[in-house]
């Protein structure tokens, strides 16, 4: 069985300035996810499904979904703030779900097969949905063994600003041993560098891995993020911004023997619209690649 391609669609750009997922940013209109959804399918995906929000469904089917029709088969699932476990109810001060592991969770209904997850709103480029794709394709049938694809540092960064990334350490085998989120990372006088909790610099290599929410996962997650879910709940239900994050789940995982993640080197270069500002250099980028014959002008 062909794996599935997991698209978390539910969140809104704030920093963009709107729901940035149903941008047109290619010569005919074509959204980011369109273009993920192409990678994704001559990467060797069979099957699409996407978290999104019900009050955006309507518009979502319209504009969307409709160009997939007869290309890939595709599925929806709803994230929302009271999608909890048994025993659990949702505090009346929660307005937002509950983060990208929790929208994750939502899949657990309609996936039985290996499968990938991204953000909706990144360009992660041919050969990361092939690399991602062939590894997948070997784990069918396994439990505990995921992976994900690490991005050099210097492939993903935003000429507008700075950058969160999830900045991973990898053992000599090319396994996972922990992934931190760090914020403010950008290129400065020519080095990359970020700022740690002691208020250091904290210089990167160029080849850095770090996650963009690329992950590859066989259909036991879902079991170890529900268990791990209910603590998460009970440490913090009433905290109207926790979040419980795939690098939360990942972390646990991995450091207490339950898992293992591959780490999988890419040469694409991400790109995104973070900031309002990127967006006409992602629209010159398309183009670029569209002109240059990666990506035929109209996909669907």
């Amino acid at each position: 069985m062909k794996p599935t391609l997991l698209i978390l669609a539910a969140g809104m750009g704030s920093r963009y300035g709107g729901l940035k997922q149903l941008d047109g940013i290619g010569p005919n209109g074509e959204t980011i996810m369109d273009y993920s959804v192409f990678d994704a399918v001559r990467g060797g995906f069979g099957r699409v499904v996407f978290v999104i929000r019900r009050d955006f469904e309507a518009d979502f089917r319209r504009k969307v979904l409709s160009r997939y029709e007869r290309h890939v088969a595709v599925e929806t699932v709803f994230q929302s703030p009271d999608s909890l476990p048994e025993g659990f109810v949702c505090p009346k001060e929660r307005t937002k779900p509950w983060g990208t592991n929790h929208a994750v969770m939502m899949g657990r209904e309609v996936i039985g097969e290996p499968f990938a997850v991204i953000n909706a709103d990144d360009f992660y480029g041919r050969d990361s949905f092939a690399v991602l794709g062939k590894e997948l394709a070997g784990l069918e049938g396994g439990e505990n063994r995921y992976c994900m694809v690490g991005f050099r540092v210097g492939n993903t960064l935003s000429e507008s600003g700075s950058v969160a990334r999830g900045v991973c350490e990898v053992d000599g085998r090319g396994y996972l041993t922990s992934v931190v989120e760090r914020t403010a990372i950008a290129r400065v006088d020519g080095r990359i560098c970020f700022g740690n909790e002691r208020g250091e610099t904290v210089f990167l290599e160029e080849n850095t891995p770090v996650s963009m929410n690329m992950w590859g996962f066989t259909p036991d997650y879902f079991a170890h993020s529900e268990a791990y879910f209910r603590t998460f709940l009970r440490a913090g239900i009433n905290d109207p911004k926790r979040e419980y994050f795939i690098p939360l789940m990942v972390n646990e995982l991995t450091t207490t023997g339950k898992a293992t993640v591959k780490v999988l080197d890419t040469a694409s270069k991400w790109f995104g619209v973070t900031y309002r500002e990127d967006r006409p250099g992602v629209v010159e980028k398309i183009r670029a690649l569209v002109d240059g014959g990666a990506y035929p002008p109209a996909l669907f």
